[in-house]
Order: C-alpha cells, then sequence, then structure tokens
C-alpha cells in the first residue's frame, strides 16, 4: 500500500475545530507587525518545498508579480522537511514559505513556529472546499493556505488480474482473498514498507478510529479504540499470511519496479502518486486500471483523509518579516489557473487534487492517461466518485511529528514479525500519553 516516499500525506483534518484554551503549549504569531517594513519596495520570499512542478509555478508567479518574488529551495522530502525546518526556527532563519501537511500544523503551532494570517487569507475561504480549508487551520486560526485535497482509491495491474480471474478488491476480505491467491503464483497484492505506518493510520482512519480528540480542556489519546483494532486485524492477517512485499522506499527504484514488473500487483494511493509510477515506469503502461478504495465488509463506501506528500498546505513562519505578501503568494499558488494545473498533472506536477471548492474539473489533469490507456476514462469517475467519501473527522494532536516517528519505529518490527499490530498499539497508547505530559500538555488516557 505505502503512502510515503517521495513522500507525506495531506488531510482534511479535524484540528479546525480545535477552540479550546490550554491544548496547544504555544501559539503562532500575529501575521502583522514587520509587513510594514516591506511597504517601500520588492521583497524577495524564501519558499522551501518537495514536489514536483513548483518551480515551474515559482517561475510563473515571479513573471507576473514586480513587488513579490519567491526564492524556491527544493528539499528532498516531507520529514527532511521537518528536520530541515526545525534547525531554521532554532536558528532564526526559517523560510518565509514552506510546504508542508495537514498532520504537521498543529505541531508546528504548538511551537511558536507559524504565523497567524487569518487577516488576510479568510475572505478567500469560499474558494475552497471544507476538508481542505480545516487543513490550514488550529483553534479558528489560519496558518497558511490549502494546496490539494485527497481522493484516495486503488490501482490494480488489470492484466494480472484478468491472468488469474480476479476482480478489484470491493472488501478488505476480498483483498485478502485475492492476496492469497496471487501469492500461489509469486506475486504480492501491496507493499509495505518497514519505515511507513501510514498504512496503518489510513485503514484505522477509515475504519473510524480517532486516535487523537478533545475531551473538555484537554486531549483525550485512543490507539486502541474499536476502528483501529478492525484495522489492525486486516493489517496483521495480511502479514501472517505473507502477502506483502516489505520494499524500502529508501530504494524508490526498486519499489517502483515491483509495480511494474507485476511482482505486486495493487497499491492504495491518491492522485500524487501516479507521477512516480510515470516517472519510473518502462513495461506496463496501459495496464492499470482504478477501482474504489476496499470497505470493511458491509459498511458504506468510506475512504481516508488523506494524509501524504501531496503538501496539503502552503504554511507562512512566525520568522517571516513580509507576511501578508507571503500569504497572497501563498494563495496565488493554490487558486491561479494554470498553476492548478500544472500541479494537478502527474506528467508537470505532484498529480495533486486541487483544494478548490470545484475540484472536479481537474480530475482528468490529475490522473495520467499515459499510465491508464484504455481505462482513463472510467478512472476518472472513481476518483470523483472518492472525493465524496473522505474521512472528515480526523484530529491531528500537537506531538504528531514525534508520535509518528515512535511509530514508525515499532512499525518496521511489526512488517518484520518480530510484534503484533496489537502490541505496537498498546506501546503507542503509553508512549503518547507520557509524551504529551511531559511537554506540558492536558491529556487523558
Amino acid at each position: 500500500m505505502n503512502f510515503t516516499s517521495p513522500r507525506r500525506r495531506f488531510a482534511s483534518a479535524a484540528v479546525a475545530g480545535i477552540a479550546l484554551t490550554g491544548l496547544l503549549s504555544a501559539c503562532g504569531g500575529s501575521g502583522s507587525g514587520d509587513d510594514a517594513a516591506s511597504k517601500s519596495g520588492p521583497v524577495t520570499l524564501p519558499f522551501w518545498g518537495w514536489a514536483n512542478g513548483q518551480e515551474a509555478v515559482v517561475k510563473a508567479f515571479n513573471a507576473s508579480h514586480k513587488d513579490i518574488q519567491l526564492k524556491y529551495t527544493k528539499v528532498t522530502d516531507q520529514l527532511t522537511m521537518q528536520k530541515q525546518l526545525t534547525n531554521a526556527v532554532k536558528a532564526g532563519n526559517a523560510p518565509c514559505l514552506v510546504q508542508n501537511t495537514a498532520e504537521y500544523v498543529t505541531s508546528w503551532v504548538s511551537q511558536g513556529a507559524l504565523a497567524d494570517i487569518t487577516g488576510y487569507v479568510e475572505g478567500e475561504k469560499d474558494k475552497f472546499n471544507t476538508g481542505a480549508w480545516a487543513s490550514a487551520q488550529v483553534q479558528g486560526k489560519l496558518y497558511g493556505v490549502p494546496t490539494s485535497s485527497a481522493p484516495q482509491f486503488t490501482i490494480y495491474r488489470t492484466d494480472i488480474f484478468q491472468k488469474y480471474g480476479l476482480k478489484p478488491p470491493a472488501t478488505w476480505d476480498d483483498f485478502i482473498a485475492a492476496g492469497k491467491e496471487l501469492k500461489k503464483h509469486g506475486i504480492k497484492i501491496t507493499n509495505y514498507a518497514g519505515e511507513d505506518p501510514s498504512t496503518l493510520e489510513v485503514l484505522a482512519m477509515q475504519a473510524g478510529a480517532h486516535w487523537y480528540s478533545i475531551d473538555g480542556d484537554a486531549w483525550k489519546v485512543d490507539f486502541q479504540d474499536e476502528g483501529t483494532l478492525k484495522a489492525a486485524k486486516v493489517i496483521q492477517e495480511i502479514i501472517d499470511n505473507d502477502l506483502n512485499a516489505k520494499l524500502s522506499f529508501a530504494d524508490y527504484a526498486a519499489v517502483q519496479r515491483s509495480y511494474d514488473t507485476g511482482a505486486t500487483a495493487t497499491r492504495q494511493i491518491s492522485t500524487w502518486q501516479m507521477a512516480g509510477m510515470v516517472q519510473n515506469f518502462t513495461k506496463s503502461f496501459g495496464d492499470w486500471a482504478l477501482a474504489p478504495w476496499p470497505t470493511y465488509k458491509g459498511e458504506a463506501p468510506k475512504t481516508p483523509a488523506g494524509t501524504n506528500l501531496t503538501g496539503g498546505v502552503t504554511l507562512v513562519t512566525k520568522q517571516c518579516k513580509n507576511q501578508e505578501q507571503a500569504a497572497h503568494a501563498a494563495l496565488w499558488m493554490s487558486t491561479n489557473q494554470d498553476a492548478v494545473k500544472t500541479m494537478a498533472s502527474p506528467e508537470t506536477g505532484n498529480g495533486v487534487m486541487p483544494a478548490l471548492a470545484d475540484s472536479k474539473a481537474y480530475v482528468g489533469e490529475s490522473i495520467s492517461q499515459k499510465l491508464l490507456g484504455r481505462n482513463y476514462e472510467p478512472a476518472q469517475k472513481v476518483v470523483t466518485d472518492s472525493l465524496g467519501t473522505v474521512t472528515t473527522d480526523w484530529t491531528f494532536g500537537p506531538n504528531w511529528t514525534a508520535m509518528f516517528t515512535e511509530l514508525q519505529a515499532g512499525w518496521a518490527k511489526v512488517v518484520n514479525k518480530e510484534q503484533t499490530v496489537t502490541d505496537l498499539l498498546a506501546h503507542m497508547q503509553q508512549w503518547t500519553v507520557k509524551d504529551l505530559k511531559s511537554r506540558g500538555i492536558s491529556v487523558k488516557g
């Protein structure tokens, strides 16, 4: 399945609803203050990101703006961004704008790293879909501008499924059954990289789990709720039956080669992940098709809020001396028609579905006809339908970055059969509560 690297994720997170004091150990800046100095002449805004297509968007922005110029620096990936931004914030030289994803917004706000730009962008709310707009908010304040939505679906090898008489899995039970059949022929149905626990995260999210929530004036932590245990059961069965490859994204070429040669037959992905497939495949163009994300048996279609590399928000840092101009640049990159088309295409950009209120018009741009061949037209309906099934009630906690790092270490043991998924969840329950308390954050769990 694997969601990470070139990394990570976007989500229509529920952090927007957090309107409680004392839940975060710090808060972001006011978004005013230093902008007056910039009125006298052109300003240059450092912008860090990692997504394909951003250089072209920056070039177009600079060509159309005399008073604001963006200076783009390409960072390797999402995790590298977090490390480099941490160092830059500590050193007092953070860039004005950073590509990031929803799960990190609360953490950066709690560290006082982001500027409150509500006053500069709140009038543009109607241009964006509700879930995407929420992803840039904490406690009702905006710290950036959303860039993408996250339709989720299965992409699978039609030739392999046809050869062995299989249909695209409608449920996770079907997925496991198909995996067992493919195993007989030396084919894995999915790939679980040891460094990527987002598989557990998104299946739990789909099942209705809530690892973080608000209870009165405190955070509530629950890694062992019904939804999470339902997801754990599916994942454990896949691992126990050796239905998954264990290829690390550290060797990205090998992962892509596994899909291209038919050694691995499916992925649960969003539109942006098609870009890596298009750029790395040589053999299987036209052999892929899309199907809805598998459901839990007896349940209505529901897909997780995206959590990966889509670059779900462009954030403005508190150290930026020109926050108003930075907010304007972020808005332009998310709403300019040509910029949106560039990023939506898996050929010219990152294959991200725009965060705009009406994203359906970009579905054709965001998926690859080269990859899908004759399956391109029906694939558009799968993507469009999935836009209406995205989870909207997932909350990212204030220590998400640290929590996810701890989760990664345990996930590697799960993939290698050194511990069970439920053992990992029990550990994460204790670890997360303890970590939040150590940060002075009120917590229950």
